[in-house]
C-alpha cells in the first residue's frame, strides 16, 4: 500500500510513501525508474517536498510518531523530527521555514522549525485530520477534518483557529488550491486531489474502483476519467514537467500521465 506522494521540481524527482513497507520510494523522473529506497519510515504516510534551493523532503513515519528531512538529492537524514503519536498530513510555510504537522491520534497541529526540532505550537483540532496545505495569499494552514465534515483554517503565525468551514460531503481528504482564482478544492471520499494551474484542472484519486477524474475548472464539468487500478489512491503531480504520478498497490507500479499540447 502507499499513501502521499510529492514532486522535488528542481530534479523531477517523485517521493512516496511506502506505508506496507515502511520505506520511502524515490523515482527518477527523468529515467521514469526507481531511483532509490529510504528505509526506517514506519507506516510511512504523508510526503512533502519544500520547494526551492535548499528545500528538504519530509515524510511522516506514522509508525514511530517522527517526521523525517532528508536530503533530496543524496536522501540523507538531515534531522528526525518528534511529533505526536500518529503524524499524517503535512504542509509547509516557506516564508518561515517551519512545518506544519496533522496528527490523526491526538488531533492536533504541531508547528515545527524543522532544522532544531522544535515544537512551537500545538492546536487541538475538532476532529480527525486529513491533509492540510499552506494558503500563502491569506498567511493560514488550511486543514481538512473528517468529523465533523469542515476545512479548519489555521493562524500561521499563531496556530489560533480563525475560520472553521462546513463540508458538504463526508469525510473530506483530498486537498488542493488554486491560489489565483482564490478557490480551494476539497474531495471528499476521493483522495489525493491535485489542481494544475496552467491548465486550469483538477485530479481527483478515486481508490474505488480506481480512476482518475480530470475536472474542467473553467467549466466545472468532467473532461476524463482515467482507469487506473482498484485501490490507487495515491498521486503525485509534477506541474514543471506536466506529469501526474498514480501508485498501483495491487500490481506495485507507478503510471505515469503528461498533458501534452495536443491533449
Amino acid at each position: 500500500d502507499f499513501d502521499h506522494g510529492d514532486v522535488h521540481l528542481n530534479t523531477g524527482r517523485v517521493f512516496v510513501a511506502h506505508t506496507a513497507n515502511d520505506t520511502l520510494e524515490v523515482i527518477d523522473g527523468g529515467r521514469l525508474a526507481l531511483d532509490g529506497t529510504v528505509p526506517r519510515c514506519p507506516e510511512g504516510s504523508g510526503v512533502l517536498c519544500a520547494q526551492g534551493d535548499g528545500g528538504l523532503v519530509f515524510a511522516a513515519a506514522r509508525g514511530a510518531g517522527k517526521v523525517l528531512a532528508l536530503d533530496p538529492i543524496t536522501f540523507a537524514l538531515h534531522n528526525e523530527l518528534t511529533v505526536g503519536p500518529k503524524p499524517n498530513g503535512l504542509a509547509w510555510d516557506s516564508p518561515r521555514q517551519h512545518l506544519l504537522v496533522a496528527d490523526v491520534e491526538d488531533y492536533s497541529a504541531r508547528l515545527l522549525d524543522p532544522l532544531s526540532g522544535e515544537t512551537l505550537r500545538k492546536t487541538q483540532l475538532p476532529g480527525r485530520p486529513r491533509w492540510c496545505v499552506f494558503d500563502s495569499a491569506r498567511d493560514r494552514f488550511l486543514i481538512n477534518v473528517r468529523d465533523p465534515a469542515c476545512v479548519v483554517a489555521l493562524d500561521a503565525g499563531t496556530g489560533v483557529i480563525r475560520a472553521q468551514i462546513t463540508v458538504s460531503g463526508a469525510g473530506p481528504h483530498g486537498l488542493d488550491l488554486d491560489a489565483g482564482g482564490e478557490r480551494g478544492f476539497v474531495g471528499g471520499e476521493p483522495d489525493a486531489t491535485w489542481f494544475n494551474a496552467a491548465r486550469q484542472l483538477l485530479y481527483v484519486a478515486i481508490g474505488q474502483p480506481g480512476s482518475i477524474d480530470v475536472v474542467d475548472c473553467q467549466h466545472m464539468l468532467l473532461k476524463e476519467r482515467v482507469t487506473t487500478e482498484q485501490g490507487a489512491h495515491t498521486t503525485a503531480f509534477d506541474a514543471r514537467r506536466q506529469r501526474l504520478y498514480v501508485f498501483l498497490p495491487a500490481s506495485s507500479r507507478a503510471a505515469v500521465y503528461e498533458e501534452r499540447d495536443d491533449g
